[in-house]
């Protein structure tokens, strides 16, 4: 075991230096506004598709829009953004890609990394806020424990965005003394820089086939404890983003990406109404009492789930900012309304579909593609049917079955 103590194992070590993995485009300086961004966005969309990830220069270019220090602390240069308005951002991101969209959710993900030591994120940000930091945390591998830290192997799935991270974690077992009654249930994750986890090119799939969710790999690599933390654990950053269930958040930011999409299928559905021909001659769809109907039904739908998800995060952004603690009955609603924007929002992108007529069959409509993301983000385990029993246990006063929320 102790073979794998050599320096180039030990990347992440409190001695080491850390490495950026950040390529130079010197081309793309100074600040972007998320309305260049999108345009970009929408003019690039296939291409990550194509190539089943969002390539680095693009994510160099959602760092310029201030994507990636949406969730780092002010102390270290970020913006800690209030969640609605990072919500509101990705909604109008996922609005012209949906894989986009959820690669750029990883803004939020620095939240977590908060658990981890502040000596140990001030050496992840010392080369600026501006970090990417995503991971695959399932299936959680046992790691040997080790002077000074742990020795991890193992192969994980869905690392979402894994291509232009910075900073990758997986998750991990075989930690004695971290996990307590509080953390029951919680991944044990250690963070590696990106460029010493090998990622195993296998995302093949019908929906959000941009977000590049590969596989990563790692074969006796050595981390040291002080890069080691439990997800969703206290964060030791005393600012106002990190009092805000960071779990539900990431429900939340996943969600966020159907809004987007059940907003640009009702535009698009909207825009066929009196333009495009059937291929039968009938009349045109404006003209359809059904399709009159259904519109204004999904139009409701939606903006009914958006309410919800937006009142449940602004409630409790306003808890944090009295100096008052999330609630459990408050943190419920964060993950009920992530749920059930997800579930209703999917629902109204396929009502769109079935309404667009035969010609949303063909791969070239981009209705086609909306259809196969919004299933995509029903099923992440943060917004998955299981949440209304948690949520409906804590309603009437019952411990749910699993840690929630």
């Amino acid at each position: 075991m102790h073979a794998v103590h050599t320096a180039s194992a030990r990347a992440c070590t409190a001695d080491a230096p850390i490495i950026d993995t950040q390529e130079d485009y010197p081309e793309y300086t100074g600040p972007l506004s998320l309305d260049d961004l999108i345009t970009e966005v929408e003019r690039r969309r296939d291409e990550f598709d194509a190539v089943s990830h969002v390539p680095r220069d693009m994510i160099v270019k959602m760092k310029r829009a201030g994507i990636f220090r949406a969730s780092t602390p002010k102390r270290f240069g970020g913006d800690a953004l209030p969640p609605p308005q990072f919500l509101a951002m990705l909604e109008r991101i996922a609005i012209a890609d949906g894989s986009t969209a959820w690669v750029a959710a990883f803004g939020s993900a620095n939240t977590y990394l908060a658990s981890l030591p502040v000596e140990t994120q001030a050496r992840i940000y010392a080369s600026g806020p501006d970090q990417v930091f995503a991971g695959g945390l399932y299936p959680l591998q046992p790691a040997e424990r080790a002077p000074g830290g742990y020795v991890v192997s193992g192969q994980w799935r869905f690392a979402s965005g894994c291509k232009g991270a910075d900073w990758l974690g997986v998750g991990i077992g075989g930690a004695p003394g971290k996990v307590g009654d509080a953390n029951a249930g919680k991944p044990f994750t250690a963070v590696f820089p990106a460029s010493e986890v090998e990622i195993v090119d296998n995302w093949n799939v019908v929906g959000m086939q941009g977000t590049g969710s590969h596989d990563l790999r790692l074969k006796n690599r050595f981390v040291d404890e002080q890069w080691t933390f439990v997800r969703g654990g206290a964060p030791l950053i005393d600012e106002p983003l990190y009092r805000y269930p960071a779990v539900a958040y990431q429900a939340q930011v996943h969600a966020a990406v159907n809004l987007g999409l059940a907003r640009a299928a009702l535009d698009l559905l909207a825009g066929m109404s009196g333009v495009t021909r059937t291929t039968t001659g009938a009349p045109r769809l404006a003209d359809r009492a059904y399709y009159r109907s259904g519109l204004a039904q999904a139009e409701a739908n939606l903006r009914s789930a958006r309410a919800f998800f937006f009142e449940s995060a602004q409630t409790s952004w306003r808890t944090v900012m009295a100096g008052d603690p999330v609630s459990p009955s408050e943190a419920n609603l964060l993950r009920l309304s992530a749920t059930h924007a997800a579930h209703t929002c999917a629902e109204v992108v396929m009502q769109a579909y079935k309404m667009a007529g035969i010609g949303a069959i063909y791969r070239e409509s981009r209705m086609q593609r909306m259809v196969r993301d919004s299933i995509v983000v029903t099923q992440h385990a943060f917004l998955g049917e299981g949440t209304y029993d948690a949520s409906g246990a804590l309603f009437v006063g019952i411990p749910p079955v699993t840690p929630y929320p």
